[in-house]
Parts: C-alpha cells; structure tokens; sequence
C-alpha cells in the first residue's frame, strides 16, 4: 500500500537535493527507503534514492538515483511524494490487528472499553471500542489523541474529545 509521505519545495543546493516537507505522522519516525514514488500529472512514478537525511523535525534532504543536479530536479517542485507501506503498519511499532483488545482509558484513569476493530482510514486509524455498558464508540485513533501506548499490559491512554461517546 502506498501512503503519502510528504512534498517537495524547493532544491537544496548545488548537488540535485530537494528539500521534503513530510507528513506528521513520519516527523519522528522517518521509515527505511530505497525507493519513492512522485506523483507527476496525476500519475505515481517510481525513483530510486541516493541518500536521504533529516532536516529538522519537519523536513528531510532527499537525493533520487542518476537526478543529482539542480537542473534535473527542478521540475520536482511540488511533487507529493509516496512511500510503500506495509498496510498492517500503522503506528511505528504497533499493527493493527495487534491492538484489538487493547483497554482504552483516558489521563483521569476513566477506563472507556477494549479495542474490537480498527479501521484504517486516510491519515490515521478509526477504532471501534466496546464499552462496559455494551455500546459501541468510534474513536480516532491519531498520535495527537494518544497520551501512551503500553504494548505489555495492552493499556492505551488517550485524551478524548468531551461528548465524544455521545456522537457515536
């Protein structure tokens, strides 16, 4: 599956670096690559990398295979750029399937029910949790809501929306 990673804004020197704005959710966990795919007029075309490094919390340097002058990758601005992702990665460190029938509680200690499903939608995760009344509740399940994840006791602390188990 392909996921967005980020865009390219400007060239980076005189050696054919690009300057990549990368989405949010790889500010702290930019992933392994070889490859990338850019999208250029609606459609994704694959590029080798050369090197790639951070720059910063937001962006990265980003050097493609055999486009390494200013020249060649000037007509890279703009682009978005995709990455292949295992579709059941989702959370660095955390799959899909791995948090069903994890406890959701809120930084109060207010347990609010165990994790059945999880749906991936674009961006972030969708969470179906049982509560103790037996209703079920949408939550989702985005790094700005998660307070911590405890994989060994299968324990997620979020901070949730006021009124949130009331819309669902």
């Amino acid at each position: 599956m392909q996921k967005l990673f980020g865009r390219i804004n400007k060239v980076h020197g005189c050696e054919g670096a690009v300057t990549v704005r990368i989405e949010k959710i790889f500010f702290d966990n930019i992933p392994e690559m070889e490859s990338v795919f850019l999208e250029i007029e609606g459609r994704q075309v694959p590029f080798f990398i050369e090197h790639y490094q951070a720059s910063g919390h937001e962006n990265m340097l980003l050097w493609l295979s055999d486009y390494l002058s200013v020249e060649k990758v000037k007509e890279f601005i703009g682009c978005r750029i995709f990455i292949d992702i295992d579709e059941n990665t989702g959370k660095p460190g955390i799959a899909q399937n791995d948090i069903i029938g994890f406890e959701i509680s809120t930084n109060d200690d207010g347990l609010v029910g165990i994790v059945t499903r999880v749906t991936e939608n674009p961006g972030q995760w969708l969470i179906t949790v049982k509560t103790g009344s037996g209703n079920e509740i949408l939550i989702p399940f985005h790094e700005d809501l998660i307070v911590s994840v405890d994989q060994e006791s299968k324990k997620i602390i979020m901070i949730l929306p006021e009124g949130l188990d009331n819309l669902n």
